[in-house]
């Protein structure tokens, strides 16, 4: 039997006027909530990045925000709350959906990309239908 929590999101989204690509994912893992997103040194996320971007790898939380701005990119996740079974998104129900007409009427994103099937599984059922 797996063991629910209900979790609210709590990192706020990176994004400016500038940004033309959204990134977003479903919710942080429980090692990344309340720090920052895919914060966890064996997720790979930023190492990613750094290398379509040939940029260099961004270590601190200040260097990854600078990073994704530098690069026109917004980043957040779809969920704003729901009951999840440890950082499993297959657990995942009760969803409450996060705004994206924060980001949405601020930046002129022209590329939405979701970083599995969850997140974009959820932003086509919040935001597509």
């Amino acid at each position: 039997m797996r063991t629910y929590t209900h979790v609210v999101h709590d990192l706020t989204p990176v994004y400016d006027e500038h940004s033309r690509i959204l990134i977003l994912g479903s919710l942080p893992s429980v090692k990344s909530r309340g720090q920052f997103f895919y914060n966890h040194p064996q997720n790979r996320f930023w190492k990613v990045l750094a290398a379509v971007f040939e940029d260099t790898l961004p270590e601190t939380i200040p260097q990854k925000k600078a990073f994704l701005l530098e690069h026109h990119i917004a980043l957040w996740d779809v969920i704003a709350s729901c009951d999840i079974a440890g950082s499993s998104d297959s657990s995942i129900r009760n969803v409450t959906a996060n705004d994206m007409e924060v980001i949405l009427k601020t930046a002129d994103i022209r590329r939405i990309c979701a970083n599995g099937d969850t997140a974009y599984r959820l932003f086509s059922k919040y935001y597509l239908t």
